[in-house]
């Protein structure tokens, strides 16, 4: 059977022991139905959210255009940082140390300052999807490029590279795998900081789902969960796993035809 198909089951077969239960409760009232939504009222809040106010189209939009831009910011600044890391010992010794200090705080964490910072808005929230997704991207290219084989490195030196040449033509290219991985962890961590900087802030997914708790609308609340979901799962498949097979296959590390 394809992998497709299972995954499709799976999820189908979840949504009926879900609807299964809603409709159990609405006998046996084991829970109040106001806090235990269906997920047929999420789809339906889906329908009208994306069709009908727009409400979650313009939401949907925002919180999109907020997290590619945070992600290509935070894999370029964090590459030119990792790359930096690696290649100079003193900035290693200073800037790696608070590189690492960083890395453990929650994104989040920032989102106060940022709001000062930027007198709110969307600015703010950029900020702090920007920091969330750095330190994965710094970390990972630093390892990539200090684990580049030294015979790679004394061969292309035999070739008369040095320098930024070397950096470019040898070592960035051989550290691709590790980049990527700093990329996919970066995505990851810019997504979550977002959706918790926005249930603060202003705007997107995060704001709209705060407003339907208020509102007590749980069924919107779980439509915007199953956006939040789709999301992760289309990026994770359709991009990055996808990218991945050719990157290991490009660099030796798996075999045509293999993978998921």
């Amino acid at each position: 059977m394809p992998l497709l198909i299972k995954r499709l089951l799976f999820f189908a077969a979840l949504f009926v022991l879900w609807e299964s239960v809603y409709h159990l409760n609405l006998v046996y009232s084991f829970w109040s139905p106001t806090l235990f939504p269906s997920p047929s009222g999420a789809v339906s809040q889906l329908y009208i959210g994306f069709f009908e106010t727009g409400i979650l189209r313009v939401a949907f939009s925002e919180s999109m255009g907020r997290i590619f831009t945070g992600f290509i910011l935070a894999v370029l600044i964090g590459g030119a940082l990792g790359i930096t890391l690696a290649v100079s010992r003193l900035a290693d010794e200073t800037l790696g140390s608070l590189v690492i200090a960083l890395q453990p705080v929650p994104s989040i964490v920032w989102l106060p300052i940022a709001l000062m910072m930027f007198q709110g808005g969307s600015s703010a929230i950029l900020f702090v999807v920007v920091l969330g997704g750095t330190w994965a991207m710094t970390l990972n290219m630093r390892m990539g490029i200090k684990n580049v084989q030294p015979l790679l490195i004394r061969a292309a030196r035999t070739m008369d590279y040095k320098g930024a040449e070397l950096i470019w033509k040898v070592m960035i290219p051989a550290s691709v795998p590790a980049a990527l991985t700093g990329a996919r962890l970066a995505w990851a961590f810019g997504w979550r900081a977002l959706m918790a900087a926005e249930l603060i802030g202003r705007g997107g997914l995060g704001r709209t789902l705060m407003d339907a708790r208020d509102f007590y609308n749980m069924d919107l609340v779980v439509a915007i969960m199953f956006i939040i979901s789709a999301v992760g799962l289309a990026v994770e498949y359709l991009f990055f796993s996808r990218v991945e097979r050719k990157v290991l296959r490009r660099w030796g590390l798996q075999e045509k035809g293999s993978g998921r």
